[in-house]
């Protein structure tokens, strides 16, 4: 079940945790007025439960300091410990993590009947281009995988991004790529 992007509570899990629970200040506040508080407070316990979560979501996410430092020590290390910690990272999510040794791609991973490709190979280039991915997809297509990953340490052309979108490419980078590599 995914929920409609529009919807109110897609909205309230993409905004920061205290809009939700304005949300649920004001359902009772406002219920108060017309229904016993007990019923009102019932009203409202869906969006403060939805403020918990964001909150939870938002305590677990990387600092703007720790992604920094992260992408700054990232750029500096050799790639044999990059793909390591890469490896790693990947493999506590639940994935079989296989090391390839192609131009395109560097990471076969593997969850349940799905293979993903992973590549990384230019991740310390201050700017990725379209051809890369292009490289990812044609690759992704070669070996029939159902999904692609791409590792960017550095900026992402808007080209790319729009090709990473039409071919269903996730790019890993700055926070995602933080909390990934721990």
């Amino acid at each position: 079940m995914k929920l409609n992007q529009n919807s109110l509570f897609a909205v309230l899990l993409r905004s920061p945790w205290w809009v939700s629970a304005l949300v649920a200040v004001g359902i009772v506040t406002g219920l108060r007025l017309v229904v016993p508080d007990l019923y009102a407070i019932f009203a409202a316990l869906p969006f403060a439960v939805l403020a918990g979560v964001v909150g939870w979501q938002a305590l677990r996410e990387p600092s703007a300091k720790r992604v920094a430092a992260t992408l700054t020590r990232l750029r500096a290390m050799p790639w044999d410990e990059l793909a390591g910690m890469i490896e790693a990272g990947f493999r506590r999510e639940g994935y079989a993590v296989t090391r390839l040794f192609d131009e395109s791609v560097d990471f076969e991973l593997v969850q349940g009947p799905r293979t993903t490709l992973l590549a990384c190979k230019r991740w310390k280039a201050q700017r990725t281009g379209i051809e890369p991915l292009r490289e990812l997809d044609a690759a992704r297509r070669a070996r029939d995988a159902h999904f692609s990953i791409y590792v960017a340490a550095g900026e992402v052309t808007e080209q790319a991004r729009k090709f990473a979108v039409e071919k269903n490419i996730r790019l890993v980078q700055e926070a995602e790529l933080a909390k990934l590599l721990g």
